[in-house]
């Protein structure tokens, strides 16, 4: 891995390694992906206005997050289908975490059951796609309580599937579909066909989605079985209000971008809320979540704020902080990285975006995360964005 230095390398390297419908399926967004290109021109729009001259030989970017320190003030943001890209991929992203004292969080379309992820990496958050159905909803989060889960994330931007034209363009599907076409992206990926698939299937047999409902869901590969994707059309608050009442552990809803609904979050007992638009994968044209950033934190009161979506560099993090997140999440890079190299290679990802948020804090002039604030920032010379909230 000496030939990758920074989060972007690893794309390209993923790309070579996995077959085309997984790369694709990973990389790819909704329909004209103006949402996924916009989360990437809105860090473009912020510049650093650094201060000099100030000793940062005792920096640190230690940040606290729900009573919990943590070596750095990103962490890994749940993607599906992880240990189809890499040999037991949830395992080995959350191990890389918990190595290097960041949170991860295990996607709820994850392919390995959560009791056996949480068993290898103890401080792992879970993320749940909950229908607006009482008894499922009731199953899952107990099945969560049960397995030891101290933090719940609901996501709540996926009422319905999104148009990701891209995957049936590349020829992903789920289940993945068996065909001459599939077979061949297989074969000319040797390396993943070996190491990830087939180590698989005679290690733990067929990978089913583990964790979407409280019992086991369809297989990853069948020509005729269907993911049950019904009632998420349903889901709302009155439910948010359910899982509050049920869940004691820290509760954090993923997918917000408009002020209102944060403010409805902390009403409801939400104990904190990460703006994101899915990192453009479903709603093409959605706001970039670091243009949403300010209004919903002062929606948000004293509620920690994150976010995710377009975060490639130590930079970007540092301008999300400065905007008022509390913390970051960065979510296909460390896909990629864990398809090239498994957890050595999610470690060494890790290391270096930490590796730029410290160079850069030191040229900004801080010391502490907390020192990072809108007056280290202005904005670059192009057009405002279009002001979403204005009536």
């Amino acid at each position: 891995m000496s030939r990758i230095l920074s989060l972007n390398d690893f794309e390209a390297a993923a790309r070579r390694r996995l077959p085309r419908p997984i790369f694709g399926y990973i990389a790819g967004a909704a329909e004209d992906n103006q949402s996924h290109d916009a989360n990437r021109r809105a860090f473009a729009r912020h510049g650093f206005v650094p201060r000099v001259l100030v000793d940062v030989s005792a920096r640190s970017q230690q940040t606290t997050l729900f009573g919990r320190r943590y070596d750095s003030p990103f962490g890994i943001a749940p993607m599906g289908l992880s240990a189809l890209s890499a040999y037991r991929g949830d395992i080995a992203q959350a191990r890389a975490a918990q190595a290097l004292n960041i949170p991860a969080i295990l996607s709820g379309t994850s392919l390995i059951p959560l009791e056996e992820v949480i068993a290898q990496a103890p401080d792992t958050w879970f993320q749940a796609y909950l229908p607006g159905d009482a008894a499922r909803i009731d199953a899952l989060v107990e099945r969560a309580r049960r397995a030891g889960y101290r933090t719940l994330v609901l996501t709540v931007d996926i009422p319905v599937s999104a148009n990701r034209e891209n995957n049936i363009r590349t020829g992903f599907s789920t289940p993945l579909k068996p065909s001459l076409r599939l077979a061949w992206d297989g074969i000319t990926r040797p390396r993943w066909l070996a190491g990830t698939f087939l180590r698989t299937l005679l290690a733990h047999g067929m990978p089913h989605f583990e964790n979407s409902f409280a019992t086991r869901g369809a297989p990853i590969l069948s020509a005729s079985v269907l993911r049950d994707f019904t009632a998420r059309d349903h889901l709302n608050w009155t439910h948010v209000r359910r899982i509050r009442d049920q869940w004691q552990g820290t509760l954090v809803i993923k997918g917000i971008l408009h002020p209102a609904d944060a403010a409805l979050a902390r009403e409801h007992g939400v104990d904190g809320v990460i703006v994101s638009n899915h990192g453009g994968r479903q709603l093409d044209g959605a706001i970039a979540p670091l243009d949403a950033l300010p209004a919903v934190v002062q929606a948000a009161g004293d509620m920690p704020v994150m976010m995710d979506s377009g975060v490639r560099r130590g930079g970007d993090v540092l301008k999300a902080l400065a905007l008022g997140a509390r913390f970051v999440f960065v979510g296909r890079p460390f896909n990629y990285a864990c398809a090239v190299a498994g957890q050595a290679g999610v470690e060494h990802a890790i290391r270096l975006l930490a590796a730029e948020v410290d160079r850069n804090m030191a040229m900004l002039g801080a010391n502490r995360i907390d020192e990072i604030g809108p007056g280290l920032l202005a904005r670059a010379a192009c057009p405002e964005p279009v002001d979403a909230y204005r009536p």
